[in-house]
């Protein structure tokens, strides 16, 4: 093939993909492009993110242009002035009209595009004129979620099901788990047509809060607290997952948010709250006849062991493993003599951590029942039968 004949497949080839890519990008419904291999971004769910991609898509068209005329001016220059046919260079090698004119036309181009793009980025960081307040607090790894205007707060963490099929030699199949590693078992829950302020921070290391369909990612850090909002147009669920490498088990740390219609936001807010006072009550029941406060009942070693084994695969799992097993520097429970032995130890260590390791603090995260369930059940758990018991009186002592 000589230069004419390669010259000319090259020119219609690029020529007809420009113009198929182009054509296609017109011709792929919305719908389409938020599915897997998508060629474009989402549009999103919130003002703010429509006025994002409506800014991506301007400059999108301005490169198509700007790479056309170039492209066609590259390949109508080869042909047309190709040695074949005689073309001889031109011996010039200064033209000021030339430079103001290729120095003029990008600036403008430029600013064309600045106006609005810094109109969208004063509009992503104004927090102002908001309805509600939502804190969010990134953990190794999983968030925590706080209601400033209501008395709700959460965390929310990889649901089990995800946990599990992750493992080594899984109980179940990553194929077989619904939103496998982007489902979690406390959503994050808020009203449409609201516009919600995020707080955004984190207790030990950076992380960043990132649901594509609400338009933004904010990095959530220690000791630092950062601004963003959103106003959800349309009610559904939308998932994410934190977009900072920040440690071992970074993938395992998604996010989703549920939007629902203002009544039946109100009734979740409702559940919530009647649902934590009603705790309040069971934990601590007044006595009416002297004021006293009277001790909770005993749980049993049933009722002990089975909040324990929910709340360690909820909250252990992924560190300590299914069997108790540990995996490099995550120490082993099974068979462990002080966790046999020391039953005190093991509650000082997840009440309030181990400084220095891995090990978190779970005392602000549990209720006593939880605690007292999880620590008899590593206790008891994978054959170390110690026989202990441990109440939730025994926690509030402890605390």
């Amino acid at each position: 093939m000589n230069l004419k004949m390669l010259t000319r497949a090259l020119s219609a080839v690029g020529g007809a993909g420009l113009l198929l890519f182009a054509a296609s990008a017109l011709a792929v419904p919305e719908s389409e492009w938020r599915r897997p291999w998508a060629l474009n971004l989402p549009q999103g769910v919130t003002s703010l993110s429509e006025q994002v991609y409506n800014l991506h898509m301007l400059v999108f068209w301005i490169v198509c242009i700007i790479g056309l005329i170039v492209f066609f001016g590259v390949f109508y220059s080869v042909w047309k002035f190709r040695k074949s046919v005689g073309a001889v260079p031109a011996q010039w090698h200064h033209s000021t009209t030339v430079e103001i004119i290729w120095t003029v036309i990008p600036f403008l181009i430029l600013l064309f595009i600045a106006i609005p793009a810094t109109q969208t980025m004063v509009k992503i960081d104004d927090t102002s004129d908001y309805d509600m307040t939502v804190k969010v607090t990134g953990y190794q790894w999983m968030w925590e979620y706080e209601y400033l205007d209501e008395d709700i707060s959460f965390f929310s963490r990889l649901d089990r099901d995800s946990d599990r099929a992750r493992q080594r030699n899984p109980e179940i199949r990553p194929q077989d788990v619904e939103h496998y590693l982007l489902n979690v078992d406390n959503p994050l829950v808020v009203p449409v047509n609201t516009r919600i302020r995020f707080l955004l921070t984190a207790n030990d290391v950076i992380h960043a809060w990132w649901v594509p369909e609400l338009g933004w990612k904010k990095d959530a850090i220690p000791g630092f607290i950062n601004e963003a909002w959103a106003e959800i147009r349309e009610p559904g669920v939308y998932r994410g997952q934190c977009a900072e490498l920040c440690g071992r088990d970074h993938g395992f740390m998604p996010i989703v948010v549920v939007a629902l219609e203002q009544d039946d936001y109100e009734a979740w807010v409702d559940e919530q709250v009647n649902g934590n006072g009603e705790a309040e009550e069971t934990a601590e029941v007044a006595d009416e006849d002297n004021g006293e406060v009277a001790e909770q009942e005993d749980m049993s070693m049933d009722e002990l062991m089975s909040v324990g084994e929910r709340v360690y695969g909820n909250q252990c799992l992924a560190c300590h493993q299914a069997e108790g097993q540990g995996m490099a520097t995550f120490p082993a429970l099974a068979g462990n003599d002080q966790v046999i032995e020391d039953r005190e130890w093991v509650k000082d260590v997840i009440i309030n951590g181990v400084s220095g390791t891995a090990m978190q603090a779970f005392g602000n995260r549990l209720n006593d029942e939880e605690i007292a369930g999880v620590v008899t059940y590593i206790m008891n758990a994978w054959g170390n039968d110690s026989g202990e018991e441990v109440q939730p009186a025994d926690i509030r002592a402890a605390r």
